[in-house]
């Protein structure tokens, strides 16, 4: 399959799993010396290969729709990390939920090291659309697979996006499980000292995929 169907299959199953709604949030692969990214506003199910829109690092485009709103997310990501290859963004629901009140995900189960830390960041507002956002979502990325943006979505990084749209379903879980430990009351979390004995543990887990990006 090439790039620009995968990333259209991306979207679709996004959508089928519950992990995104309608033609909200947004998808990109990395390609020659640009990137592929799905257009604005466009219904998934309907999209075609040729509505892929074609970008360059400057922020130019080629193609015959608008590129994504949120392209300056996707652009410096990809500029930044050359050991990332896709980058999704979706508005699943406990993702969301969680951002509304500006939550960061604790250590609350130990499959958080899949995304690289100890927590899910949750970056503070911006507004969408802005370079103000995006800045603040790569430093939230650093040594992280993905973070949560504040009244607004998730963001998770990947180097396919087989493995982008497996993170994704991971942080909803992770996030629908923090959501129904909050109805309880305050979770307990993992310790420092527990959450590094994990890393450790899971640097085998999945072929070794929970070290990589």
């Amino acid at each position: 399959m090439d790039t620009r169907s995968e990333i259209i299959e991306s979207c679709r199953k996004m959508n089928r799993l519950g992990l995104n709604q309608g033609a909200s949030g947004n998808v990109s692969a990395r390609s020659g010396d640009g990137f592929l990214i799905t257009p604005s506003g466009l219904d998934y199910d309907v999209m075609t290969p040729a509505d892929i829109m074609e970008m360059d690092f400057q922020g130019g485009f080629k193609g015959k729709h608008k590129p994504s709103g949120e392209w300056r997310i996707h652009r410096d990501i990809l500029a930044e990390r050359r050991d990332v290859q896709a980058v999704i963004h979706a508005h699943s629901l406990f993702c969301t939920t969680l951002s509304i009140h500006g939550l960061a995900i604790p250590a609350v189960h130990y499959m958080i090291t899949l995304l690289g830390g100890d927590d899910i960041p949750c970056v503070p507002y911006a507004p969408p659309l802005s370079q103000k956002l995006s800045d603040r979502v790569l430093p939230a990325l650093e040594n992280r697979r993905a973070c949560l943006m504040a009244h607004h979505g998730v963001v998770v990084i990947a180097s396919t996006l087989e493995r982008a749209l497996k993170l994704l379903s991971e942080v909803e879980n992770l996030a629908a499980q923090y959501w129904h430990a909050l109805q309880i009351g305050t979770p307990p979390v993992l310790s420092s000292k527990q959450m590094k004995a994990v890393h450790e543990i899971m640097k085998d887990y999945g072929g070794g995929m929970a070290g990589k990006v």
